[in-house]
């Protein structure tokens, strides 16, 4: 049908409840659907391959007139969000001058690295973004090989990263630090939550992903469009009051049922005044770093 939306669909931990609760609460076939992690989805926005998605912050933030914010939706966080994280060898206020790897399906955490390292700290790094397996650079970061002094993971390979290692008992700190070891090798790590950092020095939450539309497919599609944001707003009010059923179908199984609840409740899934004035100092100092 030449008025059917295609939407985008990310299949990462964060998402789940909403995507679920649109299966659920809308006809089958109402929609079509492209998956894929968050950077190769965007570049189906950008393009035009999708005409609404769920997408990273910092391209609606690169070119707001291009498209229409679904007011209302977000995935945000006004503290840890506990799949963002960036495993280091060292203390981050040492990471100056480092080679720092980050994963390429991310574009706003990246963002949020550049921007935590350069204005939080004052360091300048070396960023590279790899499409290296995350298990496989944290192993050689973890036993000190390699040239990465610290990576940036994001989604369900964080969330699996971070399971593979275990607390050190008394060893946590302000500013997202947390002291791990590799349970198998015996590796030591620093493990620092981007989002908490965020939230510790600026008092608002981070607005990580916003629902977004092409606009000129809104125009185009102006009646599929509407059904669509009322579809979203049901789907997400069944995610919100369905937690429970949706952690028992989750895909990250490593991660139990009460571990993923917990990381859902942690996630702000509305777009508030707060999360919009996050938002605006997300904008500002991407701006002033360059990134936008």
């Amino acid at each position: 049908m030449s008025g059917q939306m295609r939407i985008g669909r990310i299949f990462y931990l964060n998402l789940y409840p909403i995507f679920h609760g649109l299966d659920k609460t809308v006809p089958e076939g109402r929609y079509t659907y492209f998956d894929g992690h968050p950077a190769r989805v965007n570049g189906e926005l950008r393009t035009g391959g999708v005409d609404a998605s769920p997408s990273s912050s910092i391209v609606y933030l690169k070119a707001p007139g291009d498209f229409s914010l679904i007011e209302g939706h977000s995935i945000s966080a006004g503290g840890p969000i506990r799949s963002i994280y960036l495993f280091s060898r060292y203390p981050i206020e040492r990471l100056g001058g480092k080679v720092i790897g980050v994963t390429n399906q991310t574009e706003t955490s990246a963002a949020l690295l550049h921007i935590t390292l350069r204005k939080f700290y004052g360091l300048d790094a070396a960023i590279r973004v790899t499409a290296r397996p995350a298990g496989e650079v944290l192993d050689k970061i973890g036993r000190g090989g390699g040239r990465l002094g610290a990576y940036l993971a994001i989604g369900d390979d964080a969330m699996r990263a971070r399971k593979k290692f275990g607390e050190e008992p008394g060893r946590g700190s302000p500013g997202g630090k947390l002291q791990v070891y590799d349970r198998d090798a015996g590796g030591g790590l620093l493990v620092y939550d981007l989002g908490e950092i965020w939230c510790e020095k600026t008092g608002l939450p981070f607005v990580f992903a916003l629902w977004i539309a092409r606009k000129d497919r809104v125009a185009e599609k102006r009646r599929a469009f509407k059904q669509f944001r009322e579809d979203l707003e049901c789907a997400k009010g069944y995610a919100l009051s369905h937690f429970e059923e949706a952690a028992r179908r989750q895909p990250v199984k490593e991660l139990s049922r009460q571990e993923v609840m917990r990381y859902w409740e942690g996630i702000t899934y509305g777009l508030g005044p707060s999360e919009k004035k996050g938002l605006r100092l997300f904008g500002k100092y991407a701006r002033e770093l360059g990134l936008l």
